[in-house]
């Protein structure tokens, strides 16, 4: 569920809307009624990171390591 509430509301209950949250609920604070902020809880992932884990999965362009002459040539500050 998602709730939004403005930012006075906010400070004044923000260990209540922390509790919401950390319940699975999320919040947007919002300022003059535009949405600003999304109060989400953290995830902890414990998992150990996989080497490889996405072999296959992604491709690299063959020219990948070509660096265009004129990109080359703003950075070193010639005008091209």
């Amino acid at each position: 569920m998602t709730d939004a509430v403005n930012i006075h509301e906010a400070k004044t209950r923000l260990s209540a809307l922390i509790a919401r949250v950390c319940k699975g609920e999320t919040i947007i604070i919002a300022k003059a009624g535009k949405p600003v902020v999304k109060l989400v809880p953290i995830v902890d992932d414990d998992r150990p990171r996989v080497p490889g884990r996405y072999k296959g999965k992604i491709t690299m362009a063959p020219d990948f390591t070509k660096t265009p002459d004129d990109i080359i040539a703003a950075f070193e500050g010639d005008i091209v």
